[in-house]
């Protein structure tokens, strides 16, 4: 596994001076992100484009989000430390990384498994404590639940209800919804039976499928 060198660490940190520019993220959103080294979850070859702000290529035919989106998604999460995270889609596990680094207790899902195994690897070399299961995301994982916050890393083309029943009441959803193009959507769970969705601009991602692929690339 390649080495986090002076020269990934100064890429790292002009990725975050930019994202600092670019929008009023959290600040502990963006220091999570100047710890994890992003380049070790991109393809052998591809390290040096690992901190531009452009989705990549990864296994499975899938991608990992262009940084401005990973720390979009995570501001809008609004983690807090100890709190039970869902992650639906672990794709190379970056975005996995970056909520444990926030102190959250992550549960992710990958239905990839080719992608499910590589960020296993990742994520255990860097000693990350996250639980990872091979699995279909749609079904999320009742037993689990509830969770204080739920993250869903692509995107569907409605918000899935059985996630929705697994969020805690005063708790949230941060989804892309829609077919295409999507809308980054926040659910928050008011009570037992109310929510309140809002909107936060357009993005592209890969589209959630249900069940679960073995497949392998």
């Amino acid at each position: 596994m390649e080495l986090d060198d002076f020269r990934y660490k100064g890429l790292r940190r002009r990725m975050t001076e930019q994202l600092r520019a670019a929008f009023h993220f959290n600040e502990r959103v963006l220091e999570a992100m100047d710890r994890i080294p992003r380049h070790l979850f991109v393809d052998r070859g591809m390290e040096h484009l690992a901190y531009l702000d452009r989705p990549l290529a990864i296994a499975a035919g899938q991608t990992i989000s262009r940084p401005f989106t990973v720390a979009m998604q995570t501001h809008l999460l609004d983690v807090k430390t100890w709190e039970k995270v869902l992650e639906i889609g672990t794709g190379c596990g970056y975005q996995t990384a970056v909520l444990a680094e926030l102190g959250a207790k992550v549960y992710s899902i990958e239905r990839q498994r080719a992608l499910y195994d590589g960020a296993q690897r990742i994520l255990a070399a860097l000693q990350c404590q996250v639980m990872l299961f091979y699995g279909d995301g749609y079904a999320g994982k009742p037993v689990l639940g509830p969770f204080h916050k739920i993250i869903v890393t692509c995107g569907a083309p409605d918000i899935p209800l059985p996630l929705k029943a697994q969020l805690a009441v005063g708790g949230r959803m941060v989804i892309p919804v829609g077919e295409g193009e999507q809308t980054m959507t926040v659910v928050d769970r008011l009570t037992e039976t109310d929510y309140r969705t809002s909107t936060h601009g357009a993005y592209s991602f890969v589209p959630m499928l249900e069940g679960i692929n073995k497949g392998t690339i």
